[in-house]
């Protein structure tokens, strides 16, 4: 089955050329130009990858970003303006995935959109060591990608959850910032550790009772994190 991309940016040509781009490998694209667009379109539909613009009419990509996480854990590439790293570390705040920076290569955007589908696939025909864990009030549905806090479900985006279930599968195992970089993201992602920081403190603040002296995910100090079982 073809994959199914959305790319949103007001700039028509933009949007025009990697429309092209990816149909030529063989997925399905819709477009939107403003934040409202890509909103509605991502209520109504089902999305293996969004590429979200920064700088877009009527809502921006932060905001469209943060308003998705309420309702959906799809995969979402930011494209952030060249070399502003605020841009990027609110993408990931706010819930990206991934980002790129603008101008950009083609090439590195399908590059970046094959890895995360590549990834996604395979975590969902990845074994799992058990189809349910419970840690305290913390509970993990395996198999349904679904996690209780205190009996209610959070929603996680994909790499939050790809890092929980690696960590908790391995209790007590110290993993660095850039081994989980590698794992988590690939030896193909472009990043940096703050990536990592970003999406464990985010993850800290949907789990955890108390974010800054946590039950589950634990920092060892100059190495990295660990899951306390």
């Amino acid at each position: 089955m073809a994959k199914k991309i959305l790319v949103v940016d007001d700039e028509k040509l933009i949007v025009k050329g990697i429309r092209f781009s990816l149909e030529q490998e063989g997925m399905e694209v819709d477009c939107a130009y403003d934040g409202e667009e890509a909103i509605n379109a991502i209520k109504n539909n089902s999305y293996d990858v969004v590429l979200l613009d920064v700088m877009i009419p009527k809502y921006s990509g932060f905001e469209v970003c943060q308003t998705v996480r309420e309702f959906s854990d799809v995969p979402i590439i930011m494209l952030t303006a060249k070399g502003d790293d605020m841009d990027k570390i609110l993408g990931l705040e706010y819930g990206a995935d991934d980002y790129i920076t603008k101008p950009f290569n083609i090439l590195e955007v399908k590059a970046r959109i094959k890895a995360i589908i590549r990834r996604n696939n395979k975590g969902d025909s990845g074994k799992n060591t058990e189809s349910e864990a419970v840690f305290g009030e913390l509970r993990v549905d395996c198999d349904g990608r679904r996690v209780f806090v205190h009996g209610k479900e959070v929603n996680l985006t994909a790499k939050e959850f790809d890092l929980l279930e690696l960590l908790m599968n391995n209790p007590g195992k110290v993993y660095s910032r850039d081994n989980l970089l590698n794992i988590i993201w690939g030896y193909d992602y472009i990043g940096d550790a703050r990536t990592v920081d970003v999406h464990v403190r985010r993850l800290r603040e949907k789990i955890e009772d108390t974010p800054g002296d946590p039950d589950y995910i634990h920092t060892k100090w100059g190495v990295g994190y660990y899951f306390k079982a």
